[in-house]
């Protein structure tokens, strides 16, 4: 294959931003950082970030952890069962509570955390105060601001949340902050709570400091799932932990109930809430495939296990975002650059967005935490790299292509014209040295019959000649030369090395032989009864080094072959004459060719030279018995056996008709075993 270009990268990276032009240029620099811009922040863009939540939603519901039952946790919850019990929605009878943390504490839980905001004056106040000062274990009471959430509490409540507080004094009750935050899109809970300095911690951090790390943690939530689709965690409900200290509940009974239930408390994290039907309820990111919601206590629940548990997602660094970041928009600009074909194009689609939509579920199997991981915006940065880059390529791949078919026009065959579109640099303004196998043919009595007919019927015939005899040299894969009257000159080789090109020149050489038989017998039907008789077509091959390439100028070109190859296959073809072939092909092409069709006709000396070449002469429709028989005879003479002579001459005798044979044997006779015939000038 040629060899690309004119050299330097720099000459052709200017050469492609000519034929871009300053405007597409633009454009295509807009469209490559419109699509870093994506990659990188569509968390933060508008639709984008839509489907970046949901592509998250989609990655943590396939991939979260399905476990048992959590024996660290329990949950006593107050229900509409409770609040119709009690005749009242809101708030919680405090007196009930009172009795419920008595109980607990007995029962000795690692820590109680109450998800439940003490904001108005209820009668049962100082009970509940007078229980929450005789707690031993610690208890952490749910905390708010109005300016941390205004939408859940009000000054004058704010106020006497921290008055409760103050009455309540030291000991094992504190505060703790139970703020929930929901993605401001879509209302989702996600993600843990952003740390705010000026609040107490948040409830699952304050009930246990198993990971420091939490404290200042604001990444994904990490909730599990139920492995057998029952509940989570250990629940009971308020107001049956309440009848151990209930008046109504029989002295004996009491202890009964407690043993059970405190099977299932001691040493747990207790955390007490509610589980109202339309209260509390948050969206996560199963919501969106399961259409259920979570209670606030629940996801607190989560939390805490979470933090138990020490499970920090490991962040991805930001350079390594931006890394990526420009990897997939490079990924996307070579890919369309490069124009491939159809299936490897398919195929280079295929692996790269298989990756790019993979890497996420990936990294999140593997740990990492993807809550801002841009992996809709890769897929969409690649997109966009992928249409600016490719309409560029495009704008350059046309001048190529303009230049290419300038270039060569009709003289390539399809297959070799569409590769040196693809690949216009092969045709750059240089030449090379490379082998090729150059063909001349030359029609006899061409001079003569330019003289004998009139302008108009010449261009008629000649112009058929040359169309039917360029199809043939395209069909079998080579190269049109040049026109030098009714001589075509042609090589295969180049641009393009192709295996095959010695049969396909040797197949080219006999069909157009064959071909201007025909013409000739038909060229009074082409051209009318004043044609005289038209000459045979001639053929010379011959493989050699030649320099190949563009020369003329950018403004003027011709792609052609220059040097010893093209002498000596023209040369060939004017020897046909004087050895009476119509085919001579050089030892050097027939060497590389497969075709077994050959016949010796001896070492010669052309015209102008000095050197002698062994020729051969392809004949197809020769018995091919006989052509063995010929061969055979030959190598023997030429190797020494002068008796070899005699079985060429009886070989000759026997086909009298076969002129080129006859004039071998007497050459042969001439110059002896190993010797060459010098040709005269034509």
């Amino acid at each position: 294959m040629a060899r690309a270009g004119d050299g330097s990268w720099a000459s052709r990276l200017r050469r492609a931003f000519r034929q871009i032009g300053p405007v597409r240029l633009i454009v295509t620099i807009a469209f490559l950082a419109a699509a870093l811009y994506v990659a990188r922040f569509d968390w933060q863009v508008p639709l984008l970030s839509d489907a970046e939540r949901a592509l998250y939603d989609l990655r943590f519901s396939s991939r979260a952890e399905r476990v048992a039952q959590d024996p660290r946790i329990a949950l006593v919850v107050y229900n509409d069962d409770t609040l119709d019990e009690l005749r009242k929605r809101s708030p919680l009878d405090r007196r009930m509570l009172a009795r419920a943390l008595r109980a607990l504490d007995r029962m000795q839980p690692r820590a109680i955390g109450i998800d439940i905001l003490f904001d108005q004056v209820q009668d049962e106040d100082e009970e509940l105060i007078q229980a929450f000062r005789s707690m031993r274990t610690p208890t952490y009471v749910a905390f708010a601001t109005h300016a941390t959430n205004p939408s859940k509490i009000n000054l004058r409540q704010e106020q006497f949340l921290r008055d409760l507080l103050r009455r309540i004094g030291p000991g094992q009750v504190r505060p703790a902050s139970i703020k929930l935050e929901p993605d401001l899109q879509d209302g989702v809970v996600r993600r843990w709570s952003r740390p705010d300095s000026s609040m107490p911690p948040i409830l699952s951090n304050a009930m246990t400091a198993a990971n420091p790390a939490f404290r200042s943690y604001s990444g994904s939530l990490d909730y599990r799932l139920s492995a057998d689709g029952g509940p989570s965690f250990y629940t009971v409900t308020i107001e049956t932990l309440a009848l151990i200290e209930s008046d109504e509940t029989p002295a004996e009974a009491r202890p009964i109930i407690a043993a059970e239930f405190a099977r299932n408390i001691r040493g747990r994290y207790v955390l007490i809430g509610g589980d109202i039907s339309d209260q509390d309820d948050f969206e996560t990111p199963m919501t969106r495939f399961t259409g259920n919601t979570t209670k606030g206590l629940e996801i607190h629940a989560h939390m805490l296990t979470q933090q138990l548990d020490g499970r920090i997602p490991a962040p991805v660094p930001a350079w390594m975002l931006w890394l990526a970041a420009l990897a997939v928009i490079a990924a996307g600009g070579l890919t369309s650059a490069l124009e491939l074909r159809r299936w490897p194009l398919a195929i280079v689609l295929v692996v790269q967005l298989a990756l790019i939509g993979y890497t996420p579920f990936l990294l999140h199997a593997m740990r990492v935490d993807t809550i801002d991981l841009p992996a809709f915006g890769w897929g969409a940065g690649w997109l966009l790299a992928f249409i600016g880059v490719g309409a560029a390529a495009r704008a350059v791949g046309s001048e190529q292509k303009r230049f290419a078919q300038s270039a060569l026009g009709k003289y390539l065959p399809k297959d070799v014209a569409q590769e040196i579109m693809r690949d216009p640099d092969q045709l750059a303004l240089h030449g090379e040295k490379t082998q090729i196998y150059a063909l001349f043919t030359d029609l006899e009595g061409f001079t003569k019959l330019s003289h004998a007919i009139t302008p108009e019927t010449l261009s008629r015939l000649l112009n058929r000649y040359l169309d039917l005899m360029s199809d043939i040299v395209l069909k079998h894969g080579g190269t049109l030369d040049k026109f030098v009257g009714d001589a075509l000159v042609t090589f295969w080789g180049a641009p393009i090395a192709r295996e095959g090109d010695a049969d396909r020149a040797v197949q080219a050489g006999l069909a157009m032989y064959q071909c201007g038989e025909t013409f000739r017998r038909s060229a009074r039907d082409i051209a009318g009864d004043e044609v005289p008789p038209i000459g045979v077509t001639r053929v010379g091959l011959h493989r050699g080094e030649a320099v190949v390439g563009n020369f003329g100028g950018e403004g003027r070109i011709q792609y052609t072959a220059l040097g010893d190859a093209m002498n000596t296959a023209a040369r060939l073809e004017s020897a046909n004459k004087a050895l009476k072939t119509t085919m001579l092909v050089s030892e050097e092409a027939r060497r590389e060719s497969g075709i077994g069709f050959f016949r010796p006709m001896g070492r010669i000396v052309l015209s102008g030279r000095a050197t002698p070449v062994m020729v051969w002469e392809p004949v197809p429709n020769m018995d091919e018995a006989l052509r063995h028989q010929l061969n055979a005879a030959w190598t023997r003479f030429d190797g020494g056996e002068k008796e070899a002579l005699v079985q060429l001459e009886s070989i000759a005798g026997a086909h009298k008709e076969d002129a080129a044979l006859q004039y071998l044997v007497y050459r042969l006779r001439e110059v002896g075993p190993g010797g060459h015939f010098v040709l005269g000038s034509k």
